[in-house]
């Protein structure tokens, strides 16, 4: 299988097909597929990859709430990182909370966004974030 970085623009193709895909999983099982995604489960399973330095993400999405290792926790471990702390990374969470996102910007993060209750909603933000994302000029670690 080849990579989805051997085929130019495939990232524009993939978000607008992801839009179509009405179930979660399916659209990530297919981004993970082109080798678009990396989906760890915690953040001590996201630190191990990242610290590979094989294969960096151009962004990262993340959680506050995740086992193991909150997203508080694992952000201030990634910004100290002389390699790692220029991957911008978006805050996706049900946190409104003010303490959680002053201390998120305070460490380091490109945005924070607060995932809403309709799905459709949430399908929305995701596809508006990948969007900015895609055109942005990011620094190639």
């Amino acid at each position: 299988m080849q990579n989805a970085q051997d085929y130019p623009g495939v990232r524009e193709l993939t978000v607008r097909h992801t839009k179509l895909l009405k179930d979660p999983e399916e659209a990530l099982a297919y981004l993970e597929q082109l080798e678009m995604v990396h989906n760890a489960i915690d953040g001590e399973e996201a630190l191990e990859f990242l610290k590979q330095k094989d294969r960096l993400p151009e962004i990262i999405l993340l959680d506050l709430n995740m086992p193991k290792m909150n997203g508080i926790e694992f952000l201030s471990i990634l910004k100290q990182d002389e390699t790692l702390k220029y991957i911008p990374t978006i805050i996706l969470t049900t946190s409104n909370n003010r303490k959680d996102l002053l201390d998120c910007f305070n460490i380091g993060i490109a945005g924070y966004i607060i995932k809403p209750l309709k799905y459709d909603d949430y399908l929305y933000k995701l596809k508006s974030l990948l969007d900015y994302w895609s055109i942005n000029e990011l620094i190639k670690v």
